[in-house]
């Protein structure tokens, strides 16, 4: 085996909210459990239910903006701009702008499903 590996077809991510999730590095993509690289798009008014999860996240925005909630903050991350979440912190994600929100997003452990704790 390689001690690399090229992604030509990240895994999408299916998803019923409109939210494009291309996952290049992680547990649905290459079966690695270590931590997941994503790009994704949110479209304008898109939002997720609040979630605390097992990973630590980083989130660097490409364009458009995208809000994040911890607590009692929120905070409009934009273009160029960076966030970094430790695990085990209540956070909601959303887009409520007029214009989709390009994003790259890596978590150590991957994300998984279970492990983001999604209220619902």
């Amino acid at each position: 085996m390689k001690p690399y590996h090229v992604q030509n077809k990240p895994f999408i991510v299916p998803t019923n909210d409109g939210k494009l999730i291309e996952e290049h590095f992680g547990k649905a993509s290459i079966e690695d459990g270590n931590y997941s690289f994503a790009h994704m798009v949110a479209p304008a008014g898109w939002s997720e239910p609040f979630q605390t999860p097992d990973f630590d996240e980083v989130t660097y925005v490409i364009k458009g903006r995208k809000k994040v909630e911890i607590g009692n903050e929120a905070i409009v991350l934009e273009a160029n701009q960076s966030l970094s979440i430790k695990k085990g912190v209540r956070v909601r994600y959303s887009n409520p702008y007029g214009e989709p929100a390009e994003y790259i997003s890596f978590c150590v452990p991957a994300f998984t499903l279970e492990g983001a704790h999604r209220e619902e």
